[in-house]
């Protein structure tokens, strides 16, 4: 299924909803990270959709959603407002949202700018800050293309450790299959700025889920971005280096849950 913006552009959602047919779930919406799609959440779905009513979309540029021309322009704002309308689109008053890596940006930034939307906030390993490993990321895709950008971060995503290498495969496939210029433009143009003044005077319950440490810490003190938020949580899985949302997605989805149950 599909949500038509006012610019043309669609968005692909897919909805899960194995709650009981006579209750009226409130709805949970699941923003995935910078060349992913909504697939990378299969393992949060059997955990959440029996209690929630689970919306998954791919971002303007990935997945099935529309692609756009070089020289759109990529910006945290403007996935917000795609996220906007994406909701408005599917007549959602009021949602709890879960972002991942930049997804969880967007999410943050999405509830400085319209917090009457959303019921609560999850960030997964989501920064805050920005710095120059975005732009050698857009260097490296235009030389060498999007395998080799995904072959060099894979490794601090998904520690090979304690992660299936099938898994690490498919989910370099998957973000390999994104159009390169998406990436390359978000990289060199979209980030930058700082979220924390933004943030901290957002009232929304918030959750920030992380692990314990990447092998590159590339994406600022994310960890911190609990104590931005005046109604802020943070739960740290000890042990795991990496993306805990796709690495150990049950135990994220569990805790998503324990943090749920608490808001009332």
């Amino acid at each position: 299924m599909k949500v038509r913006l006012a610019d043309g552009a669609e968005l692909f959602y897919t909805i899960d909803d194995f709650t009981d047919p006579w209750t009226q779930p409130q709805t949970v919406v699941l923003h995935h990270g910078m060349a992913k799609n909504h697939k990378f959440w299969y393992g949060w779905v059997p955990i959440l959709a029996q209690h929630y009513r689970v919306v998954r979309f791919d971002m303007r540029g990935m997945g099935q959603s529309s692609v756009p021309e070089p020289g759109y322009p990529w910006s945290l704002d403007n996935f917000a407002q795609d996220l906007l309308h994406l909701l408005d689109g599917l007549e959602l008053q009021q949602v709890h949202l879960i972002g991942e890596t930049v997804g969880g940006s967007i999410s943050m930034r999405f509830a400085s700018l319209h917090p009457e939307r959303l019921l609560s906030l999850t960030a997964c390993t989501s920064p805050v800050t920005f710095d120059s490993h975005h732009t050698e990321a857009a260097d490296l895709i235009d030389r060498e293309g999007m395998a080799a950008w995904v072959a060099s971060s894979i490794g601090w995503r998904l520690d090979p450790d304690i992660v299936d290498p099938a898994f690490i495969r498919w989910y370099a496939d998957q973000m390999a299959a994104t159009a390169a210029h998406v990436v390359s433009d978000f990289q060199r143009h979209a980030p930058g700025g700082d979220l924390r003044p933004l943030i901290q005077n957002v009232q929304t319950p918030t959750l920030i889920l992380a692990a314990a440490s990447l092998r590159e810490e590339v994406l600022g003190n994310f960890r911190g971005a609990a104590d931005l938020f005046p109604n802020g949580r943070l739960v740290v899985f000890p042990g795991v280096s990496g993306f805990v949302q796709h690495i150990l997605p049950v135990p994220c989805a569990r805790a998503w849950l324990e943090f749920a149950s608490g808001l009332g």
